[in-house]
Protein backbone atom coordinates (compact mmCIF):
# COMPACT_ATOMS: atom_id res chain seq x y z
CA UNK A 1 0.00 0.00 0.00
CA UNK A 2 2.98 2.52 0.51
CA UNK A 3 3.53 2.95 -3.10
CA UNK A 4 -0.11 3.82 -3.48
CA UNK A 5 -1.00 5.94 -1.03
CA UNK A 6 -3.03 7.95 -2.79
CA UNK A 7 -4.87 5.40 -4.43
CA UNK A 8 -5.98 4.27 -1.42
CA UNK A 9 -7.24 7.55 0.07
CA UNK A 10 -9.06 8.16 -2.86
CA UNK A 11 -10.80 4.84 -3.45
CA UNK A 12 -10.63 3.30 -0.13
CA UNK A 13 -14.48 4.84 0.42
CA UNK A 14 -15.63 3.18 -2.47
CA UNK A 15 -15.07 -0.12 -1.26
CA UNK A 16 -17.42 1.11 1.81
CA UNK A 17 -19.83 2.16 -0.63
CA UNK A 18 -19.38 -1.82 -2.46
CA UNK A 19 -20.24 -3.00 1.37
CA UNK A 20 -23.24 -1.35 1.66
CA UNK A 21 -24.34 -2.11 -1.56
CA UNK A 22 -23.79 -6.01 -1.29
CA UNK A 23 -25.38 -5.45 2.41
CA UNK A 24 -29.11 -4.72 0.81
CA UNK A 25 -31.48 -4.09 3.14
CA UNK A 26 -30.10 -6.54 5.08
CA UNK A 27 -28.30 -4.34 7.04
CA UNK A 28 -29.58 -2.37 10.08
CA UNK A 29 -29.07 1.47 10.19
CA UNK A 30 -27.09 0.83 13.05
CA UNK A 31 -24.61 -1.24 11.00
CA UNK A 32 -24.62 1.11 8.02
CA UNK A 33 -23.35 4.19 10.32
CA UNK A 34 -20.59 1.93 12.17
CA UNK A 35 -18.74 0.62 8.70
CA UNK A 36 -19.61 4.06 7.27
CA UNK A 37 -17.35 6.01 10.05
CA UNK A 38 -15.14 2.86 10.10
CA UNK A 39 -14.20 2.93 6.74
CA UNK A 40 -13.63 7.28 6.65
CA UNK A 41 -11.79 6.64 9.97
CA UNK A 42 -9.20 4.39 8.31
CA UNK A 43 -9.42 6.98 4.86
CA UNK A 44 -8.33 9.48 7.75
CA UNK A 45 -5.17 7.46 9.28
CA UNK A 46 -4.26 6.37 5.63
CA UNK A 47 -4.30 10.69 4.72
CA UNK A 48 -1.92 10.91 8.00
CA UNK A 49 0.21 8.09 6.27
CA UNK A 50 0.82 10.68 3.38
CA UNK A 51 1.17 13.68 5.75
CA UNK A 52 4.56 11.41 7.22
CA UNK A 53 5.43 10.96 3.76
CA UNK A 54 5.39 14.35 2.38
CA UNK A 55 8.80 16.50 2.13
CA UNK A 56 7.56 20.07 3.45
CA UNK A 57 10.80 21.38 1.64
CA UNK A 58 9.45 19.77 -1.61
CA UNK A 59 7.71 22.47 -3.17
CA UNK A 60 7.18 20.10 -6.65
CA UNK A 61 4.38 17.37 -6.70
CA UNK A 62 4.89 14.14 -4.18
CA UNK A 63 3.51 10.75 -4.39
CA UNK A 64 3.19 10.67 -7.67
CA UNK A 65 1.10 7.96 -9.48
CA UNK A 66 0.55 7.56 -13.16
CA UNK A 67 -0.36 4.76 -14.97
CA UNK A 68 -1.67 4.80 -19.01
CA UNK A 69 -5.78 4.41 -19.37
CA UNK A 70 -6.86 5.33 -22.62
CA UNK A 71 -3.73 5.61 -24.36
CA UNK A 72 -5.42 6.41 -27.56
CA UNK A 73 -6.20 9.75 -26.53
CA UNK A 74 -3.54 10.09 -24.22
CA UNK A 75 -6.13 9.51 -21.34
CA UNK A 76 -4.27 8.14 -17.77
CA UNK A 77 -4.40 7.90 -14.23
CA UNK A 78 -2.24 10.28 -12.36
CA UNK A 79 -2.10 11.67 -9.26
CA UNK A 80 -0.06 13.43 -7.04
CA UNK A 81 -0.04 16.25 -4.06
CA UNK A 82 1.78 19.02 -3.24
CA UNK A 83 1.87 21.72 -0.03
CA UNK A 84 -1.41 23.34 -1.66
CA UNK A 85 -3.43 20.08 -2.21
CA UNK A 86 -1.66 17.99 1.09
CA UNK A 87 -3.83 19.73 3.99
CA UNK A 88 -7.47 20.32 1.69
CA UNK A 89 -7.25 16.30 1.77
CA UNK A 90 -5.98 16.15 5.66
CA UNK A 91 -9.27 18.54 5.92
CA UNK A 92 -11.55 16.45 4.02
CA UNK A 93 -10.34 13.39 5.57
CA UNK A 94 -11.14 14.48 8.88
CA UNK A 95 -14.56 16.33 8.25
CA UNK A 96 -15.59 13.37 6.62
CA UNK A 97 -15.98 11.01 9.69
CA UNK A 98 -16.94 14.19 12.07
CA UNK A 99 -19.87 14.59 9.70
CA UNK A 100 -20.96 10.63 9.54
CA UNK A 101 -20.87 11.02 13.17
CA UNK A 102 -22.64 13.68 13.42
CA UNK A 103 -25.56 12.05 10.82
CA UNK A 104 -26.48 9.87 13.41
CA UNK A 105 -29.74 11.83 14.02
CA UNK A 106 -30.56 11.21 10.04
CA UNK A 107 -33.49 8.42 10.99
CA UNK A 108 -34.47 7.67 6.93
CA UNK A 109 -32.57 5.48 4.19
CA UNK A 110 -29.63 5.24 6.29
CA UNK A 111 -27.62 2.69 3.77
CA UNK A 112 -28.31 5.75 0.75
CA UNK A 113 -27.38 8.31 2.81
CA UNK A 114 -24.28 6.80 3.83
CA UNK A 115 -23.57 5.74 0.42
CA UNK A 116 -23.68 9.35 -1.09
CA UNK A 117 -21.33 10.41 1.49
CA UNK A 118 -18.71 8.27 0.80
CA UNK A 119 -18.75 8.53 -2.97
CA UNK A 120 -18.67 12.42 -2.22
CA UNK A 121 -15.57 11.75 -0.27
CA UNK A 122 -13.70 9.76 -3.40
CA UNK A 123 -15.13 12.56 -5.52
CA UNK A 124 -13.76 15.70 -3.44
CA UNK A 125 -10.12 13.84 -2.88
CA UNK A 126 -9.65 12.84 -6.35
CA UNK A 127 -10.65 16.51 -7.41
CA UNK A 128 -7.65 18.06 -4.95
CA UNK A 129 -4.96 14.66 -5.96
CA UNK A 130 -6.02 14.54 -10.08
CA UNK A 131 -2.96 15.70 -12.23
CA UNK A 132 -4.57 14.98 -15.90
CA UNK A 133 -7.33 17.60 -16.34
CA UNK A 134 -9.87 15.03 -17.78
CA UNK A 135 -9.40 12.87 -14.51
CA UNK A 136 -9.85 15.82 -12.35
CA UNK A 137 -13.07 16.80 -14.47
CA UNK A 138 -14.79 13.75 -14.06
CA UNK A 139 -14.01 13.95 -9.79
CA UNK A 140 -15.13 17.25 -10.14
CA UNK A 141 -18.30 16.53 -11.98
CA UNK A 142 -18.85 13.85 -10.04
CA UNK A 143 -18.84 15.84 -6.40
CA UNK A 144 -22.68 17.21 -7.85
CA UNK A 145 -24.26 13.77 -8.14
CA UNK A 146 -23.98 12.94 -4.02
CA UNK A 147 -24.55 16.54 -2.91
CA UNK A 148 -27.67 16.75 -5.25
CA UNK A 149 -28.70 13.74 -3.30
CA UNK A 150 -27.82 14.76 0.36
CA UNK A 151 -29.80 18.44 0.01
CA UNK A 152 -32.64 17.46 -2.57
CA UNK A 153 -33.44 13.73 -0.28
CA UNK A 154 -32.69 14.83 3.20
CA UNK A 155 -33.19 18.11 3.33
CA UNK A 156 -35.55 21.07 4.46
CA UNK A 157 -38.78 22.03 3.18
CA UNK A 158 -37.41 23.97 0.40
CA UNK A 159 -34.67 20.94 -0.42
CA UNK A 160 -35.53 20.15 -3.88
CA UNK A 161 -35.44 23.81 -5.14
CA UNK A 162 -32.05 24.32 -2.99
CA UNK A 163 -30.60 20.78 -4.68
CA UNK A 164 -31.46 21.76 -8.32
CA UNK A 165 -30.33 25.72 -8.25
CA UNK A 166 -26.92 23.96 -6.88
CA UNK A 167 -27.04 21.38 -9.96
CA UNK A 168 -27.79 23.61 -12.43
CA UNK A 169 -25.41 26.30 -11.83
CA UNK A 170 -22.45 24.25 -10.98
CA UNK A 171 -23.10 22.44 -14.12
CA UNK A 172 -23.66 25.33 -16.48
CA UNK A 173 -19.72 26.66 -15.14
CA UNK A 174 -18.51 23.34 -15.42
CA UNK A 175 -19.70 23.37 -19.54
CA UNK A 176 -16.84 26.30 -20.02
CA UNK A 177 -14.11 24.13 -18.46
CA UNK A 178 -14.68 21.38 -20.08
CA UNK A 179 -14.88 22.87 -23.58
CA UNK A 180 -11.47 24.68 -22.61
CA UNK A 181 -10.16 21.24 -21.40
CA UNK A 182 -10.75 20.19 -25.23
CA UNK A 183 -9.10 23.14 -26.97
CA UNK A 184 -6.01 22.63 -24.90
CA UNK A 185 -5.68 18.98 -25.70
CA UNK A 186 -6.07 19.94 -29.12
CA UNK A 187 -3.68 22.14 -29.21
CA UNK A 188 -1.39 19.99 -27.51
CA UNK A 189 -2.00 17.44 -30.49
CA UNK A 190 -4.41 15.50 -29.00
CA UNK A 191 -1.37 13.74 -26.67
CA UNK A 192 -2.03 14.47 -23.39
CA UNK A 193 -4.61 15.56 -20.51
CA UNK A 194 -0.89 15.55 -18.33
CA UNK A 195 -1.59 19.18 -16.40
CA UNK A 196 2.61 19.32 -16.62
CA UNK A 197 2.45 19.19 -20.33
CA UNK A 198 -0.14 21.01 -20.74
CA UNK A 199 1.30 24.16 -18.93
CA UNK A 200 3.92 24.13 -21.80
CA UNK A 201 1.21 24.05 -24.51
CA UNK A 202 -0.63 26.85 -22.98
CA UNK A 203 2.88 29.26 -22.86
CA UNK A 204 2.49 28.73 -26.65
CA UNK A 205 -0.70 30.14 -26.99
CA UNK A 206 -1.42 33.57 -28.04
CA UNK A 207 -2.10 36.47 -25.36
CA UNK A 208 -5.85 36.79 -26.74
CA UNK A 209 -6.22 32.99 -26.45
CA UNK A 210 -4.95 31.94 -23.07
CA UNK A 211 -7.20 34.91 -21.78
CA UNK A 212 -10.47 33.69 -22.97
CA UNK A 213 -9.51 30.30 -21.71
CA UNK A 214 -8.74 31.36 -18.03
CA UNK A 215 -12.19 32.89 -18.12
CA UNK A 216 -13.61 29.71 -19.00
CA UNK A 217 -11.51 27.91 -16.41
CA UNK A 218 -12.63 30.78 -14.36
CA UNK A 219 -16.19 30.81 -14.49
CA UNK A 220 -16.04 27.04 -13.60
CA UNK A 221 -14.37 27.46 -10.76
CA UNK A 222 -16.14 30.95 -9.41
CA UNK A 223 -19.13 29.15 -9.53
CA UNK A 224 -17.92 26.49 -7.27
CA UNK A 225 -16.52 29.05 -4.49
CA UNK A 226 -18.57 31.16 -4.91
CA UNK A 227 -17.47 34.34 -6.13
CA UNK A 228 -19.69 37.27 -6.14
CA UNK A 229 -22.12 37.49 -7.93
CA UNK A 230 -22.48 33.69 -9.15
CA UNK A 231 -23.19 32.60 -5.23
CA UNK A 232 -26.76 32.99 -5.34
CA UNK A 233 -26.97 28.85 -5.28
CA UNK A 234 -24.97 28.86 -1.93
CA UNK A 235 -27.27 30.52 0.73
CA UNK A 236 -30.46 28.47 -0.12
CA UNK A 237 -27.99 25.11 -0.74
CA UNK A 238 -26.79 25.68 2.36
CA UNK A 239 -30.20 26.43 4.44
CA UNK A 240 -31.87 23.09 3.00
CA UNK A 241 -28.86 21.04 3.42
CA UNK A 242 -29.13 18.52 6.15
CA UNK A 243 -26.23 19.45 8.94
CA UNK A 244 -23.12 17.01 7.54
CA UNK A 245 -24.19 18.36 4.17
CA UNK A 246 -23.79 21.79 4.80
CA UNK A 247 -20.66 21.01 6.90
CA UNK A 248 -18.78 19.60 3.67
CA UNK A 249 -20.30 21.84 1.53
CA UNK A 250 -18.82 24.74 3.17
CA UNK A 251 -15.63 22.97 4.56
CA UNK A 252 -14.92 21.14 1.25
CA UNK A 253 -16.77 21.67 -1.50
CA UNK A 254 -16.57 25.10 -1.54
CA UNK A 255 -12.51 24.91 -1.66
CA UNK A 256 -12.29 22.75 -4.89
CA UNK A 257 -13.22 25.88 -6.80
CA UNK A 258 -10.69 27.80 -4.96
CA UNK A 259 -7.91 25.01 -5.35
CA UNK A 260 -8.92 24.80 -8.68
CA UNK A 261 -8.25 28.90 -9.23
CA UNK A 262 -4.64 28.57 -8.05
CA UNK A 263 -4.05 24.62 -9.25
CA UNK A 264 -5.22 25.10 -12.60
CA UNK A 265 -5.81 28.92 -13.85
CA UNK A 266 -2.66 30.16 -12.54
CA UNK A 267 -0.71 27.32 -13.65
CA UNK A 268 -2.04 27.45 -17.12
CA UNK A 269 -2.32 31.22 -17.79
CA UNK A 270 0.21 33.17 -15.80
CA UNK A 271 -0.18 36.04 -18.32
CA UNK A 272 -4.13 35.93 -18.05
CA UNK A 273 -3.94 35.32 -14.31
CA UNK A 274 -2.04 38.82 -14.05
CA UNK A 275 -3.73 40.50 -16.70
CA UNK A 276 -7.68 39.63 -14.87
CA UNK A 277 -5.86 40.19 -11.11
CA UNK A 278 -7.08 43.20 -10.37
CA UNK A 279 -11.48 42.66 -11.86
CA UNK A 280 -10.80 39.41 -9.52
CA UNK A 281 -9.62 41.08 -6.76
CA UNK A 282 -12.42 43.89 -7.04
CA UNK A 283 -15.12 41.15 -6.75
CA UNK A 284 -13.48 39.66 -4.63
CA UNK A 285 -14.20 42.42 -2.09
CA UNK A 286 -17.05 43.11 -3.18
CA UNK A 287 -17.97 39.61 -1.77
CA UNK A 288 -16.42 40.04 0.98
CA UNK A 289 -18.33 42.83 2.07
CA UNK A 290 -21.57 42.58 0.44
CA UNK A 291 -21.84 38.72 2.25
CA UNK A 292 -21.01 40.13 5.63
CA UNK A 293 -23.34 42.97 5.44
CA UNK A 294 -26.23 40.32 3.94
CA UNK A 295 -25.35 37.48 6.86
CA UNK A 296 -26.15 41.20 9.75
CA UNK A 297 -29.29 40.76 7.68
CA UNK A 298 -30.51 37.17 8.43
CA UNK A 299 -33.04 36.08 10.62
CA UNK A 300 -32.17 32.64 9.99
CA UNK A 301 -28.79 31.72 11.36
CA UNK A 302 -28.29 29.23 9.49
CA UNK A 303 -28.89 31.15 6.82
CA UNK A 304 -26.56 33.79 8.17
CA UNK A 305 -23.33 31.07 8.57
CA UNK A 306 -24.07 30.35 4.63
CA UNK A 307 -23.69 34.01 4.17
CA UNK A 308 -20.81 34.39 6.38
CA UNK A 309 -18.93 31.21 3.72
CA UNK A 310 -19.63 34.05 1.14
CA UNK A 311 -17.77 36.78 3.03
CA UNK A 312 -14.47 34.16 3.96
CA UNK A 313 -14.11 32.79 0.95
CA UNK A 314 -14.07 36.07 -0.84
CA UNK A 315 -10.23 36.37 1.60
CA UNK A 316 -9.05 33.34 -0.17
CA UNK A 317 -9.71 34.62 -3.74
CA UNK A 318 -8.60 37.70 -3.00
CA UNK A 319 -5.44 36.63 -1.54
CA UNK A 320 -4.84 34.24 -4.42
CA UNK A 321 -4.92 36.76 -6.78
CA UNK A 322 -2.80 39.93 -4.69
CA UNK A 323 0.20 37.39 -5.59
CA UNK A 324 2.38 38.10 -2.46
CA UNK A 325 3.92 35.88 -0.50
CA UNK A 326 1.97 36.50 2.43
CA UNK A 327 -1.48 37.06 1.04
CA UNK A 328 -1.47 33.61 -1.37
CA UNK A 329 -0.15 31.87 1.53
CA UNK A 330 -2.55 33.03 3.49
CA UNK A 331 -5.22 32.41 1.29
CA UNK A 332 -4.36 28.55 1.21
CA UNK A 333 -4.38 28.96 4.52
CA UNK A 334 -7.19 30.59 4.81
CA UNK A 335 -9.59 27.35 2.76
CA UNK A 336 -8.65 25.25 5.70
CA UNK A 337 -9.18 27.70 8.69
CA UNK A 338 -12.49 28.64 7.05
CA UNK A 339 -13.61 24.77 6.60
CA UNK A 340 -12.89 24.45 10.14
CA UNK A 341 -14.39 26.99 11.75
CA UNK A 342 -17.88 27.34 9.49
CA UNK A 343 -17.37 23.47 9.61
CA UNK A 344 -17.83 23.78 13.45
CA UNK A 345 -20.84 26.86 13.34
CA UNK A 346 -22.94 24.44 10.77
CA UNK A 347 -22.32 21.33 13.40
CA UNK A 348 -23.39 23.27 16.78
CA UNK A 349 -26.32 24.70 14.36
CA UNK A 350 -27.63 21.61 13.90
CA UNK A 351 -27.77 20.59 17.18
CA UNK A 352 -29.73 23.25 18.55
CA UNK A 353 -31.86 22.86 15.80
CA UNK A 354 -32.39 18.93 16.68
CA UNK A 355 -33.31 20.16 19.95
CA UNK A 356 -35.07 23.49 19.19
CA UNK A 357 -36.81 22.39 15.96
CA UNK A 358 -35.85 26.16 14.87
CA UNK A 359 -33.27 28.49 13.27
CA UNK A 360 -35.18 31.45 13.90
CA UNK A 361 -33.42 34.07 15.46
CA UNK A 362 -36.53 35.40 16.95
CA UNK A 363 -37.21 31.79 18.84
CA UNK A 364 -34.46 31.08 20.28
CA UNK A 365 -32.99 32.81 23.07
CA UNK A 366 -31.65 32.10 27.05
CA UNK A 367 -30.23 28.76 25.77
CA UNK A 368 -26.78 29.28 27.80
CA UNK A 369 -28.81 28.76 30.68
CA UNK A 370 -30.27 25.89 29.34
CA UNK A 371 -27.31 24.53 27.25
CA UNK A 372 -24.05 26.07 28.82
CA UNK A 373 -21.75 23.54 27.06
CA UNK A 374 -23.61 23.73 23.86
CA UNK A 375 -23.08 27.18 23.79
CA UNK A 376 -19.99 27.53 25.36
CA UNK A 377 -18.51 25.50 22.14
CA UNK A 378 -20.74 27.82 19.74
CA UNK A 379 -19.08 30.55 21.23
CA UNK A 380 -15.42 29.36 20.89
CA UNK A 381 -16.53 28.54 17.25
CA UNK A 382 -17.84 32.06 16.82
CA UNK A 383 -14.75 33.66 17.96
CA UNK A 384 -12.77 31.87 15.65
CA UNK A 385 -14.72 32.65 12.94
CA UNK A 386 -14.80 36.42 13.40
CA UNK A 387 -11.01 36.45 13.72
CA UNK A 388 -9.77 36.59 17.58
CA UNK A 389 -5.88 36.46 17.67
CA UNK A 390 -4.88 33.04 18.97
CA UNK A 391 -7.41 31.32 17.30
CA UNK A 392 -7.16 29.83 13.66
CA UNK A 393 -9.47 32.13 11.56
CA UNK A 394 -7.17 35.20 12.75
CA UNK A 395 -4.25 33.57 11.05
CA UNK A 396 -5.40 33.24 7.37
CA UNK A 397 -7.37 36.88 7.09
CA UNK A 398 -4.48 38.88 8.66
CA UNK A 399 -1.62 36.71 5.81
CA UNK A 400 -4.25 38.23 3.40
CA UNK A 401 -5.18 41.88 4.53
CA UNK A 402 -1.80 42.60 4.81
CA UNK A 403 -0.42 40.97 1.61
CA UNK A 404 -3.19 42.69 -0.40
CA UNK A 405 -1.90 46.01 1.09
CA UNK A 406 1.23 45.52 -0.60
CA UNK A 407 -0.33 45.29 -4.09
CA UNK A 408 -3.36 47.51 -3.24
CA UNK A 409 -4.14 49.94 0.24
CA UNK A 410 -7.22 50.44 -1.00
CA UNK A 411 -8.52 46.86 -1.51
CA UNK A 412 -6.62 45.92 1.83
CA UNK A 413 -8.63 48.74 3.87
CA UNK A 414 -11.82 47.88 2.11
CA UNK A 415 -11.72 44.01 3.20
CA UNK A 416 -10.37 44.88 6.51
CA UNK A 417 -14.35 46.55 7.65
CA UNK A 418 -15.96 42.94 6.92
CA UNK A 419 -12.98 41.74 9.82
CA UNK A 420 -15.72 44.54 11.82
CA UNK A 421 -18.91 43.34 10.23
CA UNK A 422 -18.20 39.76 10.88
CA UNK A 423 -17.55 40.24 14.86
CA UNK A 424 -21.26 41.94 14.46
CA UNK A 425 -23.20 39.49 12.98
CA UNK A 426 -21.45 36.79 14.63
CA UNK A 427 -21.45 38.00 18.02
CA UNK A 428 -25.24 39.72 17.64
CA UNK A 429 -26.34 36.41 16.51
CA UNK A 430 -24.58 34.39 19.47
CA UNK A 431 -26.44 37.04 21.70
CA UNK A 432 -29.67 36.38 19.99
CA UNK A 433 -29.46 32.68 20.85
CA UNK A 434 -27.98 32.49 24.05
CA UNK A 435 -29.08 35.05 26.00
CA UNK A 436 -32.41 36.83 26.94
CA UNK A 437 -36.03 34.95 27.78
CA UNK A 438 -35.96 31.19 27.63
CA UNK A 439 -39.19 30.08 25.76
CA UNK A 440 -41.35 27.74 27.75
CA UNK A 441 -40.61 24.99 25.56
CA UNK A 442 -36.68 24.80 26.06
CA UNK A 443 -36.67 24.80 29.58
CA UNK A 444 -36.70 20.76 29.22
CA UNK A 445 -34.20 20.87 26.54
CA UNK A 446 -30.73 18.50 27.38
CA UNK A 447 -27.14 19.68 27.05
CA UNK A 448 -24.40 17.98 24.89
CA UNK A 449 -24.05 14.16 24.70
CA UNK A 450 -20.98 12.10 24.57
CA UNK A 451 -21.45 11.91 20.64
CA UNK A 452 -21.72 15.29 19.92
CA UNK A 453 -18.50 16.03 22.09
CA UNK A 454 -17.05 13.07 20.29
CA UNK A 455 -18.24 15.15 17.04
CA UNK A 456 -17.36 18.36 17.74
CA UNK A 457 -14.00 18.63 20.22
CA UNK A 458 -11.46 17.56 17.78
CA UNK A 459 -12.81 20.91 15.77
CA UNK A 460 -12.31 23.40 18.44
CA UNK A 461 -9.22 21.40 19.27
CA UNK A 462 -7.67 22.35 15.82
CA UNK A 463 -9.08 25.93 15.94
CA UNK A 464 -6.92 26.16 18.73
CA UNK A 465 -3.71 24.59 17.62
CA UNK A 466 -3.89 26.41 14.35
CA UNK A 467 -4.38 29.62 15.94
CA UNK A 468 -1.22 29.45 18.42
CA UNK A 469 1.00 27.45 15.65
CA UNK A 470 0.07 28.11 12.44
CA UNK A 471 3.69 27.02 10.81
CA UNK A 472 2.02 23.48 11.35
CA UNK A 473 0.37 23.94 8.06
CA UNK A 474 2.39 27.01 6.36
CA UNK A 475 5.75 25.19 6.40
CA UNK A 476 4.62 23.17 3.75
CA UNK A 477 2.06 25.51 2.21
CA UNK A 478 4.54 28.25 1.81
CA UNK A 479 7.56 26.44 -0.48
CA UNK A 480 4.12 25.49 -3.14
CA UNK A 481 2.72 29.08 -3.05
CA UNK A 482 6.50 30.67 -3.57
CA UNK A 483 6.69 28.13 -6.95
CA UNK A 484 3.15 29.42 -8.02
CA UNK A 485 3.98 33.26 -7.63
CA UNK A 486 7.61 32.58 -9.17
CA UNK A 487 5.28 31.08 -11.93
CA UNK A 488 2.47 34.05 -12.37
CA UNK A 489 4.46 36.96 -11.15
CA UNK A 490 8.39 36.96 -10.47
CA UNK A 491 8.86 40.64 -9.81
CA UNK A 492 6.96 40.33 -6.24
CA UNK A 493 9.94 40.43 -4.25
CA UNK A 494 10.35 38.65 -0.96
CA UNK A 495 11.58 38.29 2.43
CA UNK A 496 11.27 36.04 5.62
CA UNK A 497 9.84 37.20 8.88
CA UNK A 498 9.41 34.78 11.80
CA UNK A 499 9.60 31.85 9.49
CA UNK A 500 7.04 32.70 6.85
CA UNK A 501 8.03 34.25 3.51
CA UNK A 502 5.99 37.33 3.58
CA UNK A 503 6.07 39.66 0.25
CA UNK A 504 8.44 43.26 0.41
CA UNK A 505 6.02 46.17 0.77
CA UNK A 506 7.73 48.41 -0.89
CA UNK A 507 6.19 48.12 -3.92
CA UNK A 508 2.68 48.52 -2.50
CA UNK A 509 0.02 51.42 -4.51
Amino acid sequence: MSGHLLTVVIFLPLLGVLGLVLAGRQITDAGARWISLLVTLVVFGVSLAVLGRFETADAGYQLVEQASWVPAIGLQYLVGVDGISLWLVLLTTFLFPISVLASWTVTTEIRRYMIAMLVLETAVLGSFLALDLILFFIFFEAMLVPMYLLIGGWGGERRVYAALKFFLYTMAGSAFLLVAIIFLYAKAGGATFDLRTLTDTAATLPVETARWLFLAFFVAFAVKVPVFPLHTWLPDAHTEAPTAGSVLLAAVLLKVGAYGLIRFNMALFPEASKHFATPVMVLAVIGIVYGAVCAIGQRDVKRLVAYSSVSHLGFVVLGLFAFTQQSVSGGVLQMVNHGLATGALFLLVGMIYDRTHTRRLDELGGLASVMPWLLGFFLFAVFASAGLPGLNGFVGEFLVIVGTFAISHWLGAVASIAVVLGAIYLLWSYQRVAYGSVHDEHRGLTDVSAREVAVIVPVLALLLVFGVYPRLLTDSIDPATARVIEHVAPDHATTVVTGVEVADPGGGG
